[in-house]
């Protein structure tokens, strides 16, 4: 599978006249909760010829492949990339600190990782993790049967504010290492662990009795970072003036 990502990664930056900075994996197989039918979750960032960003009109900085049953492949323009990356994206963050490495050239990507944490924000990541728990936990968790592989939608995102909380620094990426820093009690972690053998032995988790455990552990730190947030304050320097020499040194490092 790698080298057929690897080709079409290749034909994206024939067919567009792109460079690629780096491509990892995101999603499940990224965060260390794949199941045996998991699709491939690609992100990219890319670096357009100078003479692209020359130009009075807007243009889509995007570039997308169709989605099929194992390919789910997209990648952002180095500028919206760093846009992003001042405004300390999570996503972005995350794929910054993927173990799957599909591509990587310029070292672009070791130059962000160096000053990842002057652009972390940890007040902007602890919202987007909430919104992301909360969304998840109110559309498949709640009644007496749920989608019970949700349940790592939303301990993953609660787990990362947690962390958040105790390091002031972005969260690691694999749920595992979340789980073994953050959780203690112990007939919580049997509940978790039980349920990630399941899963990433390809057992269909589809709807189930509620985990009344693992229910009310979210709620709880649900609420409990509602609360924190409110009087949660932090404060960040302005990057923009790294991020745009870095911006200009990669039009010149991919180009000359």
């Amino acid at each position: 599978m790698k080298e057929i990502l690897k080709q079409n990664l290749a034909e994206i930056e024939q067919k567009h006249q792109v460079k690629i900075l780096f491509a990892v994996e995101s999603g499940s197989r990224a965060w260390g909760f794949p199941s045996k039918d998991s699709d491939y979750d690609v992100r990219f960032v890319y670096v357009n010829r100078p003479e692209w960003y020359l130009s009075i009109d807007d243009k889509r900085d995007v570039i997308e492949l169709p989605i099929n049953d194992m390919l789910d492949i997209n990648g952002w323009d180095i500028r919206k990339a760093l846009k992003l990356f001042r405004k300390s994206n999570p996503p972005l963050l995350e794929w910054l600190v993927s173990d799957i490495v599909y591509d990587e050239s310029y070292g672009f990507k070791d130059e962000l990782l160096e000053i990842k944490e002057k652009v972390f924000s940890p007040k902007a990541s602890m919202h987007h993790y909430l919104s992301m728990a909360q969304g998840n936990f109110r559309e498949y968790l709640h009644g007496e049967h749920v989608k019970i592989k949700k349940y790592f939608y939303v301990l993953r995102p609660i787990l990362a504010c947690k962390w958040i909380e105790k390091y002031n620094t972005s969260p690691p990426i694999l749920f595992q290492d979340l789980v073994a820093d953050l959780i203690s009690d112990e007939s919580l972690l049997e509940e978790v662990h039980s349920l990630l053998s399941r899963k990433m032995a390809g057992e269909e988790l589809d709807y189930e009795k509620r985990i009344d455990r693992i229910n009310d552990f979210i709620e709880a730190e649900i609420e409990h970072v509602i609360d924190f947030l409110k009087d949660f304050k932090s404060e960040l320097q302005d990057p923009t003036p790294l991020l745009d020499e870095l911006f200009r040194k990669y039009l010149k490092v991919v180009w000359s």
